[in-house]
């Protein structure tokens, strides 16, 4: 069996798929997400075994061979085959909020059965699925906001002469000061202040080593005298 070609515009397709108490097995080279709308679907996905019920949903993997049949004498799923990639994420967890997936998936169930009145439905269903399962972060929040820390330390460099505070640099990052806190943490390594310490005595070596006395090296990165300097680049 090829694995997907994820380079190529994904392909999806949308359908109402009725199950029997007959054994089916097989394996493809696309997702297949499938959401329960009636019965109980048994299925064993590479040797792993769930029930699909109504409201229930799973993704199978491109490859993973699958073994189905009904629990009893019918399931009803609506099942979307598609090779776009962002599915694999999904295929690792539950949905995010699987009433409203449900919801969703009844909804697109009827304009199946109705396709020339549901046309654009039905054309938006496969993004909206994904959508309901993986919500997407919200693309203006604080997290989202690229911060630019070369331009900031260069901006700090500028002003060793002024006591700055985290307030400073999270308005430069146009961010509040407990987003801009966390982001540095997250994305440094450490908290703003150590960072900013880090950065303030980074310079003063790369003054250090080009000739500057200790004085000079002092007055210009904003250490309070020559043997501030002296002890922090010991330390």
């Amino acid at each position: 069996m090829h694995a997907p070609d994820f380079s190529l515009p994904a392909r999806h397709e949308l359908v109402l798929r009725d199950y029997s108490a007959a054994h089916g097995s097989h394996a493809h080279d696309h997702f297949q997400v499938l959401i329960g709308l009636e019965g109980v679907l048994e299925i064993e996905v590479e040797g792993r075994g769930a029930g699909i019920g109504a409201g229930e949903a799973q993704v199978v993997a491109p490859g993973d061979r699958h073994d189905f049949q009904a629990r009893g004498r019918h399931s009803r799923c609506l099942v979307l085959d598609t090779t776009h990639a962002a599915w694999a994420r999904c295929a690792e967890r539950a949905p995010v909020d699987a009433p409203q997936l449900h919801t969703l998936a009844r909804y697109l169930a009827q304009c199946i059965q109705q396709p020339q009145a549901s046309a654009l439905a039905l054309l938006h269903g496969p993004a909206l699925l994904l959508e309901a399962w993986r919500p997407a972060p919200p693309t203006a929040d604080s997290r989202r906001r690229r911060i630019d820390w070369p331009a900031l330390a260069d901006w700090a460099r500028a002003r060793w002469h002024e006591p700055l505070s985290v307030a400073d640099l999270a308005e430069v990052a146009c961010l509040s000061a407990s987003q801009f806190a966390q982001r540095c943490r997250d994305e440094q390594g450490t908290g703003p202040m150590q960072w900013l310490r880090a950065l303030r005595l980074a310079h003063a070596r790369e003054l250090r080593l080009g000739g500057l006395s200790v004085a000079q090296t002092a007055r210009r990165t904003g250490y309070r005298s020559p043997s501030a300097l002296t002890a922090a680049l010991r330390r």
